[in-house]
């Protein structure tokens, strides 16, 4: 059974200037080279992870739309994203092309079995999350729907007069 070669779009962002991406650029041409990968392209962003629109990672998504390449690798994954939910709305897409991801550093790589299970088992984990947050949610509205008001026209409380002087 041979395998399917993957052609490797390489993700590097810095967040200042003073940094530079020869780090991130060796280690993933590195993993490529051991594993028999070929690189595709190398997008690089100079830009804070928390911005939503990063001009190269703009491109890179565009171009994995037109099937240019069926991997995707960063050396860590806050590379591509600081947020779970969008780390996780990324992946679906990722899924949905049929591209792949590694994250050199973190051993993360859904081209294998150890690497798509730790995937799944930070998925679980992140829906799990989501989920708890939503009961947390839902428990403490159920208890507020008519605090703070009273009657059935649900008036707001009428305040009270100053505070009562003390008796001696």
């Amino acid at each position: 059974m041979s395998e399917r070669v993957l052609r490797v779009a390489i993700y590097c962002r810095v967040s200042t200037e003073d940094q530079d991406f020869d780090t991130q650029e060796a280690m993933c041409r590195e993993y490529c080279l051991r594993n028999t990968h070929v690189p595709f392209r190398i997008y690089k962003d100079v830009i804070s992870g928390s911005s939503e629109s990063r001009p190269e990672f703009n491109k890179l998504l565009e171009d994995m739309r037109q099937y240019k390449f069926n991997c995707i690798m960063v050396t860590k994954l806050d590379r591509i994203g600081r947020s779970l939910k969008h780390l996780l709305n990324l992946f679906d897409e990722f899924k949905s092309k049929g591209v792949e991801f590694i994250a050199v550093t973190q051993n993360i790589d859904t081209t294998t079995s150890s690497g798509k299970l730790q995937f799944q088992i930070m998925g679980a984990f992140a829906e799990f999350e989501r989920n708890i947050i939503s009961e947390r949610t839902k428990e403490s509205r159920k208890g507020k729907e008519t605090w703070g008001k009273r009657g059935i026209d649900k008036k707001p409380r009428q305040k009270r007069g100053g505070l009562r002087k003390p008796t001696f």
